[in-house]
């Protein structure tokens, strides 16, 4: 399946504009050739290219509405490492594996103080259609730590963190859920003011094993996990 991001609106469906770029000038497709658009939010137009000069249409044969999401949906607040590579890594691949959404948390310790936003969108994108996803997850700004509580469910929201001496369970105990939240600290780990904070708040810490994990390992392996339950 070829498949690109553009929007359908009732039986209206348009290429975005840097797809039909990437159709016209880098795969160099031809008239005819079978293509699939989805608009990321659970619907998916399928079809034949037209080309026009350097744009880019879809002949439409078909469109399939409200194709069903992965469930369970995962949300994954993570404090951005300060080189933005290893975050980036972490993002492609969360995706791939179906995470629901992103949110970049502002810690004691998070180094790095922003985030291109739409850089980090247009990953996510391009990951979601290289895993042939037709719900591309949200993703969000920076948010202070004491802010991002405000809207979570507590009963739903679970903190991984390596202190030791502090009580967490284990990852296999967490009962199933139909929603979520999973916060992963920075680089030197949530300070102890912080995991007080929340447990303040009802969220729950939970241990990822006996291994030390980096910030962007520590987001993809919570994101495999909730691949598994999928399965």
């Amino acid at each position: 399946m070829k498949l690109f991001y553009g929007e359908i609106e009732g039986n209206v469906v348009t290429i975005n504009d840097e797809e039909q770029q990437h159709i016209v000038k880098v795969l160099r497709m031809k008239n005819g050739e079978a293509i699939h658009v989805t608009d990321g939010k659970g619907n998916l137009a399928s079809g034949r290219l037209m080309i026009e000069g350097k744009k880019a249409h879809i002949e439409v044969d078909e469109i399939k509405n409200n194709l069903p999401d992965f469930s369970p949906k995962l949300h994954i607040a993570i404090a951005p490492t300060k080189n933005i590579d290893r975050i980036e890594f972490f993002v492609e691949k969360a995706v791939e594996m179906g995470i629901s959404e992103i949110t970049f948390l502002q810690t004691e310790k998070t180094e790095r103080k922003n985030i291109n936003l739409d850089k980090i969108r247009k990953q996510a994108i391009a990951a979601s259609k290289q895993s042939l996803r037709f719900h591309f997850p949200v993703i969000n700004d920076l948010i202070k730590l004491q802010d991002f509580l405000k809207n979570i469910d507590p009963e739903h929201t679970f903190v991984a963190h390596c202190h030791e001496n502090l009580e967490r369970t284990e990852l296999n105990e967490i009962p199933k859920l139909k929603n979520i939240t999973f916060l992963i600290g920075p680089e030197g780990d949530f300070s102890e003011k912080e995991i007080s904070f929340l447990a303040e708040n009802n969220i729950k810490a939970v241990s990822l094993g006996s291994q030390r994990l980096r910030t962007e390992t520590a987001g993809i392996f919570v994101a495999a996990w909730n691949y598994n339950q999928m399965i």
